[in-house]
């Protein structure tokens, strides 16, 4: 099991993956807008979308956990 976690704060402006669905190491999970820059934060590992975490608007700090994957 892993977590995907924000690398910075930032709001979460779309989220790409849903609960159930499979995902590759590097893809992409959510992207985070941050002083009007969009940050993409990917998956490290290949598995299933245990658990998601945010929803679009959410805010996140640094660390935040968005997502676990299994």
């Amino acid at each position: 099991m892993a977590e995907v976690k924000a690398s910075m704060a930032g709001n979460v402006w779309k989220v790409m993956i849903s609960e159930g669905d499979s995902v590759d190491s590097s893809q992409d999970v959510v992207i985070l807008e941050s002083m009007k820059m969009e940050i993409p934060i990917a998956a490290e590992v290949t598995g299933t979308v245990k658990e998601l975490k945010v929803k679009e608007e959410d805010f996140v700090n640094e660390g935040d956990v968005i997502a676990i994957i299994e």
